[in-house]
Formats: C-alpha cells, sequence, structure tokens
C-alpha cells in the first residue's frame, strides 16, 4: 500500500490545512479531507489545490461536505445527515501517497459516540501532529500526544506553526518524547510559491518516510 500519513492538530484554526498542501506538495501525495463542514468560503480541499498546485486527480473528493462551520458531529445533525465513521477509508489513489487532514484537534466528534481518534486508532497510519507555537501549546501538544500514544499510534512527529517560540518547543519535544519536524511560520503573502520555499528551508522530506 502506498505510504498515508494523517495530518491532525492541537486545536482548530492553527495552521494546519496549510501545512498539509505543504507536505502534500513536498511528497507528491494526493489529498483527503474526509469531512468538511464548512461550505461558504474555501474549502479546505480547495485551498490545499490551490496551495500545492494539484491537478483535480490528486484531490480526493469528501466524504462528506457539510454547510456549518461546526464539529462535524454538530455540521451533521443540522442536516440531518449520519455520518458513518466505520465506512471512513481513503480510496485507491493510483499507487501514490495520501496525506489526510482530519478536522481540528485529535478528539473532534464524528457523531455521538465516535471521536477522529477512535478512526485515527483503526486505520493505523502514522499521524504528525500540527501544534500552534503561542500560548497554551504545551498543554494542548502534550495532552495530544498522550491521547494519541494511549491508542498505540505511531506519531511521526510535531510540526509547529507560527513565529518562533524556542522555549515552548523544547520543552513540548522533551516532555513528549516527540520528534521536531520543523515550524512552518505564518507567511505574508501565503502563495504556493512561497510555501514551497518556507516547506524546503524547514522541513526534510525524509523525516515523513516509515
Amino acid at each position: 500500500m502506498a505510504q498515508r500519513i494523517v495530518v491532525t492538530g492541537t486545536d482548530t484554526g492553527i495552521g494546519k490545512t496549510v501545512f498539509a498542501a505543504g507536505l502534500t506538495a513536498l511528497l507528491g501525495a494526493c489529498y483527503w479531507k474526509p469531512v468538511q463542514a464548512g461550505l461558504a468560503e474555501e474549502t479546505d480541499s480547495r485551498r490545499v489545490q490551490r496551495l500545492a498546485e494539484l491537478p483535480d486527480d490528486r484531490v480526493i473528493p469528501e466524504a462528506y461536505r457539510l454547510a456549518e462551520p461546526a464539529s462535524p458531529h454538530l455540521a451533521a445533525r443540522l442536516e440531518g445527515i449520519r455520518i458513518d465513521p466505520p465506512g471512513l477509508d481513503p480510496p485507491d489513489a493510483g499507487g501514490r501517497p495520501v496525506v489526510i487532514e482530519g478536522a481540528g484537534g485529535v478528539m473532534v466528534p464524528l457523531d455521538s459516540d465516535t471521536l477522529y481518534l477512535d478512526v485515527f486508532t483503526r486505520w493505523r497510519f502514522p499521524v504528525v501532529l500540527c501544534a500552534r507555537t503561542s500560548l497554551g501549546t504545551i498543554n494542548h501538544s502534550l495532552l495530544s500526544l498522550e491521547a494519541l500514544r494511549s491508542r498505540g499510534i505511531d506519531v511521526l512527529g510535531i510540526a509547529f506553526i507560527g513565529d518562533a517560540n524556542p522555549d515552548s518547543e523544547e520543552t513540548i519535544c522533551r516532555l513528549g518524547g516527540v520528534r521536531r519536524l520543523g515550524r512552518l511560520p505564518w507567511l505574508s503573502p501565503l502563495t504556493a510559491r512561497s510555501l514551497q520555499q518556507a516547506f524546503v528551508a524547514q522541513f526534510r522530506r525524509t523525516d515523513f518516510d516509515r
């Protein structure tokens, strides 16, 4: 089976989708967002396609597209839709790697009984944890790492997003026993070119191999 990597985060709105775009481009991968909640603005799939400059056939269609920008379990309930977590499996990508992006954090619910963490546990794909570098990141990062490891999930490492915060980054990696993959700075302007340059400067392709 071709390489599958799950990109998850410590929270929502931390830059996880931008990181996923950079990783997809770096790996020459396909991208899959199983559940998209929020359709009024640019979806995560379209943003990744734009920033990674992907052709249509390298963006795997979402299993669920929900209008409300909310937790998947709530967005689905508001539309009278039932998400079927056991049916969430990445389709064949023609031998290419697949970057799979979750929603929000590790413990986001998909329905009344199932967390994204439960799906990650079933998949057994290696995970990259994205963490912001601002205040509160130590607690959120260590809790997320604890949750992933409690299920025996392989954590490839942690990718920081934001301005440099050497003490927090070192503390998380030391106490969490996790590899620092790199740090993606805030980019202005954020374009396909600026993202590619930042990724090449900050991350190594070999760190994402298993």
